[in-house]
């Protein structure tokens, strides 16, 4: 498979209900039946929100694929509608190929109350321009790495409460799911911080074992049967991350 140009933005397809579709990695980028209701139960859900940010002052979300923002506008939706939210959360998030603004558009408007979230993202300059860049709106900062998803571990310092897994499928986007970037994630994570994934294939749970997440299979979304759901339980083995307490032992999350 040829690599898209990484310059420009990626060439979509639209099923029926209105989701894109990548061409270059021939993927859906969220569920046919709901992309928002994948994005609650799948993420929301599997990382115990919105019931583990209420009465914290800060939170931190760390994403692998943007897209086009579902997840972020989805949170921070929630956010504001959720009066025991956190007075600040962190955003941060990659994405090889940001798509156009009217893709952005056309993708959430299913969901109109969506809408006034992503014009206020397009707004504050969209495309992002390659490389690291941070935009502010009130109490939500989000900060967006555009490039190779192997240059994470220098782009991010900080300890990330919750990840959000959701590259293109694991087989055809395989470098996101890396042994190599769940260990760089897994050192960049506070204690007892959770993972959660819509992916079930089983070298994605043993890599992300293998970094210090205790993972478990749980119901998935929609048509799929399974998707996996985890929380730290082990130091990471990154000498590069910053230094930070040991996480002790942790069910996974729920």
């Amino acid at each position: 498979m040829t690599a898209p140009d990484p310059t420009a933005p990626p060439a979509l397809d639209w099923t029926e209900g209105g989701a894109p579709i990548s061409r270059a990695y021939d993927d859906v980028y969220y569920s046919r039946e709901d992309g928002r209701d994948e994005t609650q139960h799948v993420f929301l859900a599997g990382n115990g929100m919105p019931e583990r940010w209420r009465g914290r002052p800060r939170f931190a979300i760390g994403e692998l694929g943007f897209g086009v923002g579902l997840n972020f506008l989805t949170v921070w939706r929630a956010l504001d509608a959720d009066p025991e939210a956190p007075a600040r959360l962190d955003y941060a998030s990659v994405e090889a190929h940001p798509p156009e603004p009217d893709a952005i558009r056309r993708a959430i408007a299913r969901w109109p109350d969506l809408e006034p979230y992503a014009e206020a993202l397009l707004a504050a300059g969209w495309p992002p321009p390659p490389g690291l860049s941070t935009r502010t709106f009130d109490r939500v900062s989000l900060t967006l790495w555009v490039g190779d998803v192997a240059a994470i571990p220098q782009a991010w310092a900080r300890e990330t409460e919750a990840w959000f897994l959701d590259g293109f499928t694991p087989a055809k986007n395989p470098a996101m799911w890396s042994a190599e970037l769940m260990a760089a994630l897994a050192a960049r994570t506070a204690p007892e911080g959770t993972v959660a994934t819509y992916a079930a294939a089983g070298w994605v749970r043993r890599n992300l074992l293998a970094a210090g997440f205790a993972v478990a299979r749980r119901p998935g979304y929609g048509r799929k049967r399974d998707m996996l759901a985890g929380r730290l339980s082990a130091p990471p083995n990154d000498p590069a991350a910053p230094d930070r307490p040991n996480a002790r032992p942790a069910p996974p999350a729920g």
